[in-house]
Order: C-alpha cells, then sequence, then structure tokens
C-alpha cells in the first residue's frame, strides 16, 4: 500500500477523506476540495503520513526537515506519532501559528535569517550518518499519498475525473502528485481522461510561471520579494522540470498572480465559507482569467487552513 512493504508500521492521524464542496463562481459553480481539513491543517499530511510510515519501517529516530511551515508542523505531528525526533528549519518570516504548531508537537524549531532558501541550505548541513533529512521535497515517498487526493476527487465525482484541476505551486509536489494519480487512474481504465492542470504562484516568486512562458524545461534562479503566500515562496522548485515537461504537451499551464489580486481572493473566498491561508486563495485568484476558457467540473484544491497565517 502507498509503495509501502506490506510489514511496515501505518502511521496515521486520520487524514484524508475530505469533503468535496460546490459553490458558486460567476455564472457557474467551481468545487473546492478542503484538504484544509486533515488532521495538522493543510494537505501536507497525505504525505506524511506515508514518509513516517516509510521512516519507521526504517527504523530511523531521528530527522531533520526545513519549511515555510505546514510541511513542517505536518511531519512534526506524524513523527511524534512515531516515536521520531524531530528539529524543524524554518525562516524567521514564518508564521507565528505554524511554529508554535511545530513546538507543540516537541519538534525543535530552528529559525534561519533571511529569505527560504537559507533554511534549505542550514538543514543540509545539520544532516549526520544518525540523522535522515525527511524532506517533503525530495523524499519521493509521499507523493502517493498526495496521488490519493486524485482519488477521492474521482470518487467524489461519481467516477469520473474533472475537466480542470486547479493547485497552488511551490516545490511542485501537490500539483505532480495528483498528476501521478490522475494518470494511475486512466491506466488503469477507471476515468476516460486526465484532467487539465493549472498550477499557480505568486508574482513575488514565479520560477515555473517564467519558464512556462519561455517554453524551457530548465529552471532559472528568479529574483525572490515578500509575499503572502508564503508557502510557494520556492527558488528551485525539486518537481518543477518535471511539471514542464507534462505540460509540453498541452496538458496544462502554469500562471502568477498579484499580491493584489491574491489578497482580493482571500476574502472573497472566506466571504464563500472558507478561511484559508493565503497560499490557498492562489487558484482562486486565477480563476477570472481562465474560468470558461478550461474544461469543466473545475476542481480547485484548498491546501491550508486560515488560522496558520495572517497577510
Amino acid at each position: 500500500m502507498f509503495g509501502l512493504e506490506e510489514d511496515a508500521p501505518i502511521v496515521t492521524l486520520g487524514e484524508g477523506n475530505t469533503p468535496l464542496i460546490e459553490t458558486s463562481y460567476e455564472s457557474g459553480s467551481i468545487w473546492l476540495k478542503l484538504e484544509y481539513q486533515n488532521p495538522t491543517a493543510s494537505y501536507k499530511d497525505r504525505g506524511s503520513a506515508v514518509l513516517a510510515s516509510f521512516l519507521a519501517s526504517r527504523g530511523v529516530r531521528s530527522v531533520v526537515e526545513d519549511s515555510s511551515g505546514n510541511a513542517g508542523a505536518s511531519l512534526a505531528a506524524y513523527a511524534a506519532r512515531a516515536g521520531i525526533k524531530t528539529r524543524i528549519f524554518v525562516p524567521e518570516s514564518a508564521s507565528g501559528p505554524k511554529r508554535s504548531q511545530i513546538e507543540m508537537y516537541g519538534a525543535e524549531l530552528i529559525p534561519i535569517a533571511g529569505p527560504r532558501a537559507n533554511a534549505a541550505r542550514a538543514v543540509r548541513e545539520a544532516v549526520t550518518d544518525q540523522v535522515v533529512y525527511a524532506s517533503h521535497a525530495y523524499m519521493p515517498f509521499g507523493l502517493s499519498g498526495i496521488a490519493s487526493i486524485a482519488y477521492e476527487i474521482t470518487a467524489e465525482l461519481g467516477g469520473k475525473a474533472p475537466g480542470t484541476v486547479i493547485a497552488p505551486v511551490g516545490h511542485g509536489g501537490l500539483l505532480y502528485g495528483m498528476m501521478r494519480g490522475f494518470t494511475a487512474l486512466k491506466m488503469a481504465s477507471m476515468v476516460s481522461n486526465e484532467p487539465f492542470y493549472v498550477g499557480v504562484q505568486s508574482t513575488a516568486c514565479a520560477p515555473l510561471f517564467a519558464a512556462y512562458e519561455s517554453n524551457e524545461y530548465t529552471l532559472r534562479e528568479p529574483m525572490e520579494s515578500d509575499t503572502i503566500a508564503e508557502g510557494v515562496r520556492v527558488r528551485n522548485p525539486v518537481r518543477g522540470e518535471a511539471i514542464l515537461r507534462e505540460f509540453a504537451g498541452g496538458r496544462g499551464r502554469i500562471m502568477q498572480v498579484s499580491e493584489h489580486d491574491l489578497l482580493k481572493a482571500y476574502h472573497d473566498l472566506a466571504l464563500h465559507g472558507f478561511f484559508v491561508e493565503p497560499t490557498s486563495a492562489l487558484p482562486w485568484a486565477a480563476l477570472p482569467e481562465i474560468f470558461g476558457n478550461v474544461p469543466e467540473p473545475v476542481v480547485i484544491v484548498l491546501t491550508g487552513a486560515g488560522f496558520k497565517s495572517k497577510p
């Protein structure tokens, strides 16, 4: 199951089976996958459950990770469940609620000054023979957990794949994991088509968008500035080039949205009853440009809860 050995211990906090809710948009409707209803209030729990199970099956007792917040909180929770000691490196700018959440699970929080990339460099220096770098971005084990979002969406839509799936893109694990899920369903003849994929970034840090617009597969490190979408402030997306190559055949597109449009989308979602963190609002902010021009039904993945950060 999920690529784990048969006798692997299953580390779970009850993740998955999140609601898919239809809501109005202009003259039509949008489906919202409420991934912020997972145990630590983000979609990261799907990957953390599989990753923690793998680590436990290998007898790992101590890990380090770098994160803007959600991945760190999720790993800290599942590592605590598995009895694994954890140190989480975060940028000093990471939101207070996420930092508190990490510490409440018993993990050691290590704030690093400067941009997100500095935390990524610092964590690699902390790796030793006795400490594993349990990266949600680099380790592949969590992708099979994230693929389960595709399976659930299909089941919730009556056994049919959506026309379009829209998701925020930082490292790209969410979008790439869902693509793997829908591809598996099509290969198994459980759906007749895969959705059109749309990945959304902030203009403050949009390396995939720049490459997509230039028809390139190699990412160039972009300028990085402040953004309320801290979850996608990633200069070198690990799954970026893989996503771009998949999109080369017209399977999807990458978009960017401004801080102004993102903040508006953040408030608009709340007025529809969905209180999410700003990163989660990126797909909603992209809708004015694409709604009506992409296959329906359209599904947006809402990735993290609103109480985790405040713009």
